[in-house]
């Protein structure tokens, strides 16, 4: 069959496995930038957030040419937070790059993006990254890596991948780790210059070669009526929203009459405004983009992902894609505080809704539906971060609102029994720590599946409820001293596992409006974790600090000290207060309970009782 030189690929792989750096290398090794090119690290990293947090989030595709090849590239997120993401690209790529550190060896994320590419009968590439690593174990990760297609239920031919070995940093990828023996890394600590010639004559040519070898481009079906599925949508603050998907037939050109038929089998009529392609990490327009590219087009305002475009004469409408359904629930509030306004540029109910309606837009794995009251939208995600990231990127913009507690999705089954989102962990942490550890799972109704020890640290995989990992983070922070590590993917739907307890103390509530003292705080830290500094302005209802006991306590945090003009030998030291605690918002969201809200505003995030007033908290109690 005659090919055309085009190939897409995705680049898979765990959380902080390298993926983000391997593109890195293929954009400066297939001469992208300009020599006198200044390049950042992780370029398709470019949401603030994604640099800050050195994870990506949005899929994003660029291209680079190899020899007379267009390869398209999609970096996909690591998360399983961020699956919707994950199951649309996989569909409209040839093969898959699976990058696994040389020491970790495949994680639970791994598993999951892993297990997608499978089902669309992709063949991977495996690149064992970071090989340079003092604790690599190249032949135990490889053998890991084969147990793990077994358990997928990989073909034969799957399990007949092409295995590579890289220092993604470095842009080498070699076909034998020997032949990297001898050469010397440059230190972490010095900024590493990228080239387009990677190392010491080393370079990811293997990798170019092994791609081209094992997909040979694409079909050539040009010739044949138009097919094309929106697998992803963008949008352009001139030109609107765009659809962006492959093309499997035929061939698009700008203001051409298309069909477009929707999941539900109807079709409309539609004029392409313009079409583009990916060049470099530009979007470029195009006169024409035929099969096997990756083709973005704009005027067709109500375009959703699973759409087939197709020839307004042969109509046929491609297998819908399946998104997976939210796990985890929360409401977010208009902010009613005493406070509220003095931050925010963006405050009212209108305000909140446009911007939550515009985010449906593009995060198809997002649900946000209205509640009796109309100051509440109920907002349902993947998960805490996928929930916590759209909060931070409104408050970013400017938005104040107050959010509760995230809730998880209880489902009934065929039986009508209760079920609930189940999660996989993995923790690694110091063997002194484990029986702890086991024994805090355990009451939030984990179940272990293995337990393992090498070096003095121990690996523990659990089935944990949702439910029970809420604020978990904190606590294995503060069990194992800051030295455990712990990933999670969302699991199954299980049977509902009973009560799990939640935070068992009480906290420390404001009883007044003003501006919080050193005195004050000093003698309220006798008896409670402060969570603000001195000289805070805090309102009647707002939570303060944790108490040490179980029951809620009100206090006057801003009481200051009385004048006299007596003095009395060591009574008037000067007061020593130890740091407060600060919480960042994932940590807000875990920590509250149900009768409390984190209120979110441009520059700060506070924590609050849902009732303000003590007396109206009492007859409500009651």
């Amino acid at each position: 069959m005659k090919r055309k030189k085009i190939i897409n690929i995705a680049v898979i792989a765990h959380v902080d496995a390298g993926k983000s750096t391997l593109v890195d290398a293929f954009l400066s090794q297939s001469g992208i930038f300009r020599e006198n090119e200044e390049m950042t690290d992780c370029v398709m990293d470019s949401n603030d957030l994604e640099r800050e947090r050195g994870i990506t989030i949005y899929s994003k595709n660029c291209s680079v040419m190899h020899e007379d090849y267009k390869i398209n590239i999609v970096d996909i997120p690591g998360h399983a937070d961020f699956s919707s993401e994950v199951e649309r690209i996989i569909k409209t790529v040839d093969t898959v790059i699976l990058l696994v550190d040389s020491s970790e060896g495949p994680m639970p994320q791994t598993r999951f993006v892993l297990q997608k590419s499978l089902e669309e009968g992709l063949v991977p590439i495996l690149l064992i990254n970071k090989i340079d690593k003092k604790d690599a174990r190249i032949d135990e990760v490889v053998d890991e890596v084969y147990e793990l297609f077994m358990d997928l239920n990989a073909t034969n031919e799957q399990l007949d991948f092409k295995i590579l070995y890289g220092i993604a940093r470095q842009g080498i990828v070699v076909r034998d780790p020997e032949e990297v023996k001898g050469i010397t890394i440059e230190s972490g600590g010095a900024k590493i210059k990228k080239s387009a010639s990677g190392q010491d004559g080393f370079s990811i040519a293997p990798l170019f070669d092994t791609i081209i070898e094992q997909v040979k481009g694409y079909p050539d079906h040009s010739d044949e009526p138009l097919q094309f599925q929106i697998s992803s949508l963008g949008y352009d603050d001139y030109i609107g929203r765009l659809g962006i998907g492959r093309i499997v037939k035929g061939s698009i050109h700008p203001a051409q009459v298309v069909a477009i038929v929707d999941a539900q089998g109807k079709s409309r009529l539609h004029k392409v405004n313009q079409t583009f392609v990916y060049k470099g990490l530009k979007r470029s327009e195009e006169t024409e983009v035929s099969c096997g590219d990756i083709c973005v087009i704009s005027g067709i305002g109500d375009i959703t992902i699973g759409d087939t475009i197709c020839d307004q004469a042969h109509l046929v409408q491609m297998p819908s894609i399946k998104i997976e359904e939210p796990t985890m629930m929360m409401n977010f509030i208009v902010n009613k505080s005493p406070f509220a306004g003095r931050e925010g540029k963006f405050v009212t109910t209108r305000h909140i809704k446009e911007r939550l309606e515009k985010e449906l837009e593009i995060n198809v794995g997002l649900l946000v539906e209205p509640t009796d009251s109309t100051d509440i939208f109920k907002v349902s995600g993947r998960g805490e971060l996928h929930l916590s990231i759209l909060i931070e990127n409104m408050r970013r913009e400017g938005y104040e609102l107050a959010v509760s507690k995230p809730e998880v999705i209880i489902r009934r089954n065929e039986k009508g029994q209760k079920t609930e989102p189940v999660e996989e962990v993995v923790i690694e942490v110091p063997e002194q720590y484990a029986g702890g550890v086991i024994s805090e799972l355990n009451l939030r109704k984990g179940i272990m599946v293995s337990m393992h020890g090498k070096d003095g640290r121990s690996k523990l995989i659990y089935t944990v409820p949702t439910r029970g990992l809420l604020g978990y983070r904190t606590v294995l922070m503060n069990q194992t001293r800051g030295e455990g590590m712990m990933v999670r993917r969302f699991y199954a739907y299980e049977e509902y596992k009973g009560e799990i307890t939640e935070r068992t103390n009480g906290v420390i509530i404001a009883q007044e409006e003003g501006t919080t003292t050193p005195y004050a705080l000093y003698n309220i830290s006798e008896r409670a974790e402060i969570f603000v500094a001195p000289g805070t302005h805090v309102y009647e209802g707002m939570i303060v600090g944790l108490n040490s006991r179980k029951d809620d306590m009100i206090v006057n945090p801003c009481k200051a000290k009385k004048m006299t003009n007596m003095r009395a030998s060591g009574s008037d030291d000067a007061v020593k207060l130890s740091p407060h605690r600060v919480f960042t918002l994932e940590e807000a969201l875990e920590f509250i309970n149900d009768d409390e809200l984190v209120e979110i505003t441009p520059l700060n995030i506070r924590i609050r009782k849902k009732i303000l007033r003590e007396l109206e908290r009492k007859r409500s109690g009651r």
